[in-house]
């Protein structure tokens, strides 16, 4: 109950400023449109008649394929939320409003669930949109059209993700003031684009780079939801317990961190 009701107070600073939903909502259409754009434009190779085109060829970029760069852009808009997340968290700390709120009986717990509903109702809104705008674009460029099974799956898949960005929001928001906090977060979200596989093939890049990816959570959550939204279900098994694991423990840390800082700032 305290947890909501903290949660509906951040629920309201949100309506205040609505550059954050926004972004978060639009930003990601945005993105999926340009990249349907660029991939249309892309001419396809001109090999002689009866000559197989060979695999990974670069002027036909599997990526930017709808149905892979639907899940892609929804894992990638996610990561915004740690921003803005972040935001939240510093400006009430920077504002000494969470100093006041510690005389209540509420636990570092209520805090943290105070923040993660508001954001986790944006992240919900937020694939939804992206994966209809994408069900959309397939339909119209003459592809198949999302199989809705799969997309109600995907959004299953899609928590160890809300929780892995929205609890480094919440980190980074403890662990830094409002001036420091931004840069660190649009760090987050610069790895989860590169090293999340969002645009480039990284299993064709391979070597180093594929080695490194695979022990982030960013090409796991990528990975879990493109095997869902094609309903490959015998591959979701490594990425969805990767990211679950990531999740569990980025969550945990910001819970221990928020309520270290609550007892140093008590005293």
């Amino acid at each position: 109950m305290r947890a909501m009701t903290f949660a509906s107070r951040n629920i309201k600073e949100l309506l205040r400023d609505p550059l954050s939903y926004l972004f978060c909502l639009g930003f990601p259409l945005l993105m999926l449109v340009v990249m349907t754009v660029v991939n249309s434009s892309i001419p396809e190779p001109n090999f002689p008649e009866g000559v197989p085109i060979p695999e990974g060829t670069a002027m036909s970029p599997t990526v930017f394929q709808i149905q892979k760069l639907t899940p892609a852009i929804a894992v990638f808009g996610l990561s915004f939320l740690s921003l803005f997340c972040c935001l939240r968290v510093s400006s009430d700390r920077s504002s000494a409003f969470l100093m006041r709120l510690y005389a209540s009986p509420m636990k570092g717990i209520d805090y943290i669930l105070g923040y993660f509903f508001p954001f986790a109702g944006i992240a919900l809104a937020q694939i939804i949109l992206t994966y209809i705008a994408g069900d959309i674009i397939a339909v119209a460029t003459g592809k198949d059209a999302f199989n809705i099974g799969y997309m109600l799956l995907s959004l299953v898949l899609f928590l160890p993700a809300m929780l892995i960005f929205i609890g480094l929001g919440i980190l980074m928001g403890v662990l830094f003031n409002e001036k420091a906090a931004p840069g660190v977060c649009s760090a987050i979200i610069t790895a989860a684009s590169l090293l999340g596989g969002v645009w480039m093939d990284i299993e064709q890049m391979g070597g180093v780079l594929l080695s490194i990816c695979d022990k982030l959570p960013f090409y796991h959550s990528v990975q879990a939801a493109r095997f869902a939204l094609v309903g490959n279900f015998g591959e979701i098994g490594i990425p969805l317990a990767v990211c679950s694991a990531y999740a569990v423990v980025i969550f945990a840390l910001s819970v221990f961190a928020f309520m270290k800082k609550m007892q140093s700032d008590k005293r």
